[in-house]
């Protein structure tokens, strides 16, 4: 029942340590085709076992030709199931099916012009010029046997091939990059004509079978889920409020690192006086998460540090509540990926709603309810779950809390001076009517401390980074381009309001390279 028929058109996507793997899957996504993605280490018959209706393999930082490199069998292209070749997923399926890959005597890297031609399935509807997004040191100079070109460039003779009987595309660029402008165009023909995908995923559908997946789960067994307040958790507690009632219990843990006042604002929500009928907890630790904290300044062992202690504060709630035997977690597929569990690519942070608890965490099992969903398509979860949008489209906010939006060791004094601090850009972004067109932003508090003047006086106190990005997927990121103005007014307000600050910087990093939080 439920994932079953919920997830039983699918395409998977086969990660080679491309930096765009998750881009791949939202854009199949976009085309309402359910898409997962798996390292190429996968074995085969796993491949076999979840039937999918095509599969797309990943571009990659290697070499195809050389020793070591990531590669597939030449079995894969044999399923029967079309596939689809993307930059280092296109040299490889020529290298592996016989045709040759080498050094290009050109690189190709950014927006280029590509001349596609028509007849092929994967360029229907797709103009006879279009930009595209090349990013590759590597070319195929031959083809392999049954392949014909049906795109090149100036410098690319390959820029596009397939193997129409065998249903096996290969195309040099990057179709999921926004920079490739008729990208989801090529991506839909795929899955939709050459896989004949149906496109029948959407959020509703999806709202019904999860609730439907876990009533069947838990049974008449009691739920204890951790509420943050957040977006995900959010979601997350009000689909098993709806699957299993008031078996249900919502624990929300204030560590002491929420941002100002946001304690009592998710209990006003969620609480005994709020629109939901939530059997609702708050458990007010802050100075056991301080303890824990103090003097630790590397932000991976912070993050694990929170993610345990949250992980003790359940066992005791679980304790006081009775035979608890499942526990909720608003993780989200960036948290999976990102965590090294979803894909090929580098683990990039730790996430304490992932996984990996303790052997002696008392719980029979963990329920992930979101676990398959982007931010966005939460949010889409969340809307048809009938919760009001200013919860939906809430500013997104780690699991770790401010803890990792100070830099350095955590003290009660610095997580006063970063709400603070913070409160203040969000007010102000508001109030200049940019809250609803900028992705995320917040304010972090650096480990520096530079030398000021204020009021004629000397002052030695800390720098505080501010933070702006537009982003769709929260895969990608670019920074925002806030006015001056309002950059100023932020500035001159928290320096004058917040004690212990002298110095504002702007971070102007995008993701890549960066990571949208600063730890």
């Amino acid at each position: 029942m439920g994932r079953q028929v919920f997830f039983q058109e699918k395409i998977i996507v086969i990660d080679f340590g491309g930096q765009y793997n998750q881009l791949v899957a939202r854009r199949v996504r976009e085309c309402n085709v359910y898409c997962e993605i798996y390292s190429y280490r996968t074995d085969l018959d796993k491949i076999k076992e979840l039937k999918p209706k095509g599969i797309i393999l990943t571009g990659g930082p290697n070499s195809c030709y050389e020793k070591g490199a990531p590669t597939c069998t030449k079995e894969l292209f044999e399923l029967g199931i079309p596939v689809l070749g993307l930059c280092y997923g296109a040299q490889l399926m020529m290298h592996v099916l016989g045709g040759t890959v080498e050094r290009a005597p050109v690189r190709e890297y950014g927006k280029t012009e590509v001349f596609v031609e028509q007849t092929s399935p994967l360029f229907a509807d797709v103009s006879p010029s279009t930009v595209c997004w090349m990013s590759h040191f590597d070319y195929i100079s031959k083809t392999a046997p049954g392949f014909t070109v049906t795109a090149h460039t100036a410098d690319c003779p390959v820029a596009a091939a397939e193997d129409r009987k065998r249903q096996l595309y290969a195309i040099q660029f990057h179709p999921e990059v926004l920079h490739t402008q008729e990208g989801t165009k090529m991506l839909h023909n795929f899955v939709r004509s050459v896989c004949g995908c149906a496109g029948t995923w959407r959020m509703d559908s999806f709202v019904e079978h999860a609730i439907a997946e876990i009533r069947e789960k838990v049974g008449d067994g009691k739920v204890l889920c951790g509420l943050s307040g957040g977006v995900d958790s959010s979601v997350a507690a009000v689909l098993l409020s709806k699957a299993v009632g008031d078996q249900l219990t919502c624990v929300f843990v204030d560590h002491g690192l929420l941002r100002k006042n946001e304690g009592d604002e998710v209990e006003e929500v969620f609480g005994p006086n709020g629109p939901y009928e939530l059997n609702f907890v708050r458990v007010n630790a802050q100075d056991r998460f301080y303890v824990k904290l103090a003097g630790v300044t590397e932000p991976e062992e912070k993050r694990k540090i929170i993610g345990e202690e949250f992980i003790r504060v359940f066992e005791e709630e679980a304790k006081k509540i009775g035979a608890v035997e499942f526990l909720v977690q608003g993780t989200i597929y960036p948290d999976v990926v990102e965590s090294g569990l979803g894909g090929e690519s580098a683990v990039i942070k730790s996430h304490h709603n992932v996984g990996g608890l303790p052997d002696y965490v008392d719980f029979k099992e963990i329920i992930e309810p979101l676990r398959n969903l982007f931010k966005d398509e939460v949010r889409k979860a969340g809307l048809e779950l009938g919760i009001p949008e200013k919860l939906v489209y809430r500013q997104p906010f780690p699991g770790p809390g401010l803890g990792i939006r100070i830099i350095g060791d955590v003290t009660a004094e610095k997580v006063r001076i970063v709400q603070d601090a913070d409160a203040i850009y969000r007010e102000e972004i508001a109030k200049a009517g940019l809250d609803k067109s900028i992705g995320q932003y917040f304010a972090v508090l650096t480990n520096m401390r530079s030398v000021g003047v204020m009021g004629d006086e000397r002052t030695y106190d800390y720098a505080v980074a501010l933070r702006a990005v537009n982003t769709v997927d929260f895969m990608t990121a670019e920074s925002a381009e806030v006015p001056f103005a309002v950059l100023q007014t932020v500035m001159s307000r928290i320096i004058n309001e917040v004690r212990g600050v002298n110095r504002i910087f702007y971070d102007l990093t995008s993701k890549p390279p960066g990571t949208i939080e600063f730890e």
